[in-house]
């Protein structure tokens, strides 16, 4: 079959009209020629100004832009919509709260062309100008303590490779042999790529293909998105066994014994409140780390908090649909969902 592009880039959004006109600039600015490419453009019930934005981009710029619109149905969906109007050989995927690199898609087209992999994905990293709170939160989302070794940020993988949405791609022909994404709402895209993974054929990560992400703001916003991973992951495991592996299990581990200690400190606090001061080292000693990486001090005093935010926030929503799911038998939940994108 012949594709009138080499890419479709998919962007589903809501309520993020601010951030994406970042993201539309940057792809606006590629490397790759612009020919090759098209954008699409899904608004998943948005009720801010994001239509105007997309509007006043498609009106002045010469990239290949379609807009489409849904109810609110939630990202998979909308990523579905965009699959489905896709006339690229290889559909991308990137999340309205990115900004690509200007080489994303040549980067990205120097490995299909010679590889032909069934599916891919790349690395989300920061900007010197991004918050020192996106800085804290990247570094725990990339550090081999707390997810990068599963996640694919650390070269000792610890588990499989699964592409995220927010820097994803697969092959035209392979999404009309397996369907698109599915209704879960959160982790369709780690569903969507064990059935990519499921024909056979590669799913590779392309490392010089980079995305800046421009993360939750807040240690609030952050704990209720890694509880709902949590969650995610045990309904995962109950579509296809696979997808739940021993290491998803330490965040809960590590919320245990610390939840433990914490008890036994404070019932014989000379034995055990050396176990809190150690814990307490090496977070600062991640601060510190992340001092040195981003060269921004002000991530020493936030790093100490995120680090253990994301690990407990995954542990309980994981330990909660554990026991709702698998011990007690109930149907899928989803974890929080008022006011999510608030």
């Amino acid at each position: 079959m012949s594709y009138r592009y080499l890419f479709t880039v998919i962007i589903p959004t809501f309520n993020r009209s601010e951030e994406i006109s970042e993201l539309l600039k940057s792809l606006s600015e590629q490397s790759l020629n612009h020919e090759e490419f098209e954008v699409i453009i899904v608004d998943d019930g948005s009720d801010d100004n994001t239509g105007s934005v997309v509007n006043n981009f498609i009106n002045s710029s010469e990239i290949n832009t379609r807009f489409l619109k849904q109810e609110h149905k939630g990202p998979g969906e909308a990523r579905n919509y965009g699959m489905d109007n896709a006339l690229g050989e290889y559909i991308l995927f990137i999340d309205s709260d990115c900004i690509a690199d200007k080489d994303w898609l040549l980067n990205i087209k120097k490995t299909v062309v010679d590889k032909k992999p069934a599916g891919f994905g790349g690395p989300d990293k920061v900007l010197p100008g991004f918050s020192p709170m996106q800085k804290a939160i990247d570094y725990s989302m990339t550090s081999f303590i707390t997810t990068g070794g599963i996640r694919g940020h650390s070269r000792k993988k610890i588990s499989k490779y699964y592409p995220r949405s927010f820097n994803m791609g697969v092959r035209n022909d392979i999404v009309k042999k397996i369907g698109g994404m599915n209704k879960l709402r959160h982790g369709q895209d780690i569903e969507f790529t064990n059935r990519i993974i499921n024909t056979g054929e590669p799913v590779i990560r392309i490392e010089d293909a980079v995305v800046y992400h421009k993360r939750r703001i807040s240690i609030r916003k952050f704990f209720r998105q890694v509880f709902n991973w949590g969650v995610a992951r045990i309904n995962l495991y109950k579509i296809d066994s696979k997808m739940l592996e021993p290491v998803h299990f330490l965040p809960a581990a590590g919320t245990i014994f610390l939840f433990v200690i914490t008890v036994l400190t404070i019932i014989l606090p000379s034995v055990f409140i050396w176990f809190i001061l150690a814990g307490m080292l090496v977070l600062f000693a991640m601060g510190i780390h992340g001092v040195i990486k981003y060269k921004d001090l002000r991530v020493l005093i936030l790093i100490p908090v995120v680090v253990p935010t994301q690990i407990v926030g995954y542990g309980s929503g994981f330990i909660m649909a554990f026991l709702r799911r698998i011990v007690l038998g109930k149907d899928e939940f989803t974890g929080f969902t008022k006011r999510y994108y608030k």
